[in-house]
């Protein structure tokens, strides 16, 4: 199920950015960046972005982490599609929708006897969420960002304990 959902959204993805791409004859940007507040706190989050046209973009994170900020977390890819408001190419304050599939260790079972000890499993959820944030480009390329958002699990939220994700970043980056 959870396959079939990420392949349609990848799909449908894929269908806007060359229908965006056909229509838009002005130059689009790629960013990579990092979210410098998570690499602070013990994970590791990278995202790019690809710009449609002056306004709005569609990027995608991906996050592991090294240290215990979220014990049970294995990762999380988040794909996104933005619509921004400022002045600049692609910048300034913007809205956010974002998917998110995520993996968490959870305890399933105890299994008891002289070998017996805890059951974890590895579940798998898939979220879909809101937020905003804001984005500063330099001359040079050089890329500032915040940005908060929260979503809810659809699938299996009684399974994990974790009904709702947010996603909360200071990140830096380039623009080319």
């Amino acid at each position: 199920m959870i396959k079939k959902i990420v392949f349609t959204l990848l799909v449908l993805c894929t269908v806007l950015i060359q229908a965006q791409e056909k229509e838009d004859t002005q130059k689009n940007y790629s960013e990579v960046k990092l979210n410098a507040l998570y690499a602070v706190v013990g994970a590791f989050e990278v995202s790019y972005e690809r710009t449609l046209n002056e306004e709005t973009a569609f990027g995608a994170s991906f996050l592991i982490p090294y240290e215990s900020i979220d014990s049970s977390l294995n990762y999380y890819f988040s794909p996104y599609y933005r619509h921004y408001f400022g002045k600049k190419h692609a910048a300034g304050f913007f809205v956010e929708g974002f998917g998110m599939l995520s993996s968490e260790d959870r305890l399933t079972s105890f299994v008891g006897g002289v070998n017996g000890g805890p059951q974890i499993d590895a579940i798998t959820d898939f979220a879909l969420g809101i937020g905003l944030g804001g984005k500063w480009v330099s001359k040079k390329g050089f890329v500032g960002e915040l940005n908060l958002g929260i979503g809810r699990n659809l699938f299996n939220a009684d399974q994990t304990g974790t009904e709702l994700v947010a996603k909360l970043g200071i990140t830096v980056g380039w623009r080319f």
